[in-house]
């Protein structure tokens, strides 16, 4: 009896330390985040993202102005994603990822959108205290959370299994018991075999029930993390979601044993979470947690999917913000009607350093553009920064640009075209089946008018059937009143689309061998051309240097315009 309770005893104190020590450490880990919080604030975050597990949300998605593979390579969206990723809880990095690729026509969602940025970021050291709890959601786990409502859950244990599993925490507790009043060889042989079976069952299953293991324990975080979202009141969209943690109450109290382990997470003890997990495994919590929860979780897809969006989107503002603050300067965009033209003031692409601005104003004349320059010149960039401040304003409600006025634009592209030795397709062939594709998708009948931007058309043709194809695909798709950028080396082009559109340049200036660009966007045609300077710069013979040179003259007088 005294060895009962002297075991009691010592028990109680030794949970009473690690739950000491795990208090002590919430409040350690709680003062570091807060100083990580302020020193990053307005900045890029460097680290390693894993965007398998970002994009699990975004491929779930079906919108239909969800960007095409195509374009969101075409500008870089992955590099974009990781400047302005500033996010604090990995539900927060996969809305913001999703939001990224999804741009919306509609007016009213984008101001809801920029309302409830400054609620949320009025008050400075509240925001900090709620990056303090969001980051509660930054464990590589968390981002399992949203496979509990993306699909359907089925159970992967036979009934006798299940049986054993719900009763076996009862088998070795009798067991104990049985030791502690009357110690015997057969009681322990039997507490052996039943440690035993369960860590074969644990290890045998482990991959069937992994997912949960990482998002259950997730699920209950996230569910305190909304509840101090919702009592600091700052922004809305509230109601429903407190309809949705009163349902999920039921979920909370099934897992009782997976809200003991989300703790531990938290409180970063390392200990204490090692003996929790030695505990789930000879008393098989993880897969009698599945069984009991499965069904729960399935009854509360909804209402998980609505938590997991407002925890997502809290995050997703106070990125925006930071943003903001980060970048030289921004505008919040204006959208006109779809008969609207397009009127950037100083526009800039934010992952180039000291980027040099360019303004741009469309009128009825010129719905295409052409923008012709000698290599590095800076056409390409233009034609990115165009189409990715585009995307920023009809996602995030933010132009890289002093003054941003549009209509809402669908945005296609080809850019980054290549050929395909497995499918047998040329540069010319793959370039063909966007421009293509382009087409298809911007013919009058579309409700949204597009941008459609296109770096060297046609490329890797011969130079009529080039210009004679470029020629008659971009007076097609300028003809359904969608904007058309083209950056071309073609100058023939300019005379053919004299009617349709007006020609941009970028050029640069000689400085001995040295060629110094101002990357400043210039109506006319280029006057100005370095791959022969290039040639030069690189020891090519003169009489070479010399003839190109004639060729070039004659040819620039001929179709100079």
């Amino acid at each position: 009896m005294y060895y009962f309770v002297f075991s009691a005893i010592v028990v109680f104190i030794v949970i009473g330390v690690l739950y000491i020590k795990s208090y002590y450490d919430k409040l350690r880990w709680a003062k570091k985040q807060l100083i990580k919080i302020q020193e990053k604030w307005g900045k890029p975050v460097s680290a390693r993202r894993n965007f398998d597990l970002i994009k699990i949300y975004l491929d779930s998605e079906d919108s239909k102005n969800k960007l095409s593979a195509q374009t969101a390579d075409d500008l870089d969206l992955i590099s974009v994603f990781n400047y302005i990723d500033r996010t604090n809880s990995k539900p927060g990095k996969q809305y913001l990822f999703n939001l990224l690729h999804c741009p919306t026509t509609e007016l009213d969602v984008l101001h809801d959108l920029d309302n409830d940025i400054e609620d949320l970021n009025m008050d400075i050291p509240g925001r900090e205290l709620l990056e303090v709890e969001l980051s509660k959601l930054n464990h590589p786990d968390a981002y399992f959370i949203a496979d509990l409502f993306l699909r359907a859950h089925e159970p992967v244990f036979a009934s006798v299994i299940n049986f054993y599993i719900k009763v076996s925490p009862f088998l070795i507790l009798a067991a104990l018991l049985s030791l502690i009043v009357i110690p015997n060889i057969f009681s322990f042989i039997f507490l052996l075999l039943l440690f035993a079976y369960n860590i074969v069952i644990y290890f045998s299953n482990r991959k069937a029930i992994s997912g949960y293991t990482k998002s259950l324990p997730q699920l209950l975080v996230m569910y305190k993390v909304a509840v101090a979202l919702v009592k600091s009141g700052k922004f809305g969209q509230v109601p429903e979601v407190k309809r949705s943690l009163t349902s999920l109450r039921g979920l909370k109290r099934a897992l009782k044993f997976v809200n003991i382990e989300s703790g531990f997470v938290n409180g970063k003890s390392d200990i204490a979470y090692a003996a929790f997990h030695l505990f789930k495994l000879l008393f098989v919590i993880e897969p009698n947690t599945y069984t009991s929860s499965l069904k729960q979780v399935s009854k509360y897809r909804e209402d998980i999917k609505e938590v997991y969006k407002f925890i997502g989107r809290a995050d997703t503002l106070i990125a925006i913000q930071s943003i903001r603050d980060g970048i030289p300067f921004y505008s919040k965009p204006a959208f006109t009607g779809a008969d609207g033209k397009i009127e950037i003031t100083e526009l800039f692409h934010p992952l180039v350093a000291n980027c040099v601005t360019n303004s741009l104003y469309t009128t009825d004349a010129d719905m295409g553009a052409l923008i012709t320059g000698s290599n590095m010149s800076g056409k390409t960039t233009f034609i990115k920064a165009l189409a990715l401040n585009t995307l920023l304003s009809q996602t995030i409600f933010t132009s890289c640009a002093k003054a941003y006025k549009a209509p809402f634009l669908k945005i296609q592209t080809s850019i980054k075209t290549s050929d395909n030795i497995d499918e047998h397709k040329s540069y010319f062939q793959a370039q063909a089946l966007a421009i293509l594709n382009i087409i298809d998708s911007s013919s009058q009948k579309e409700d949204v008018k597009s941008l459609v931007i296109i770096d060297e058309i046609f490329r890797g043709t011969n130079t009529i059937e080039r210009i004679a194809a470029a020629k008659s695909a971009l007076s097609y798709i300028t003809a359904n009143q969608n904007f058309v950028f083209v950056s071309t080396h073609d100058l023939e082009l300019a005379q053919l689309l004299d009617e349709d559109f007006v020609v941009y340049s970028f050029s640069e200036s000689k400085d001995g061998r040295m060629l110094v660009f101002d990357y400043i966007l210039k109506q006319g045609l280029l006057k100005n051309t370095n791959g022969i300077a290039i040639l030069k710069s690189m020891g090519y013979p003169e009489p070479v240097i010399d003839e190109a040179n004639i060729v070039s003259e004659r040819m620039m007088n001929k179709y100079l315009v």
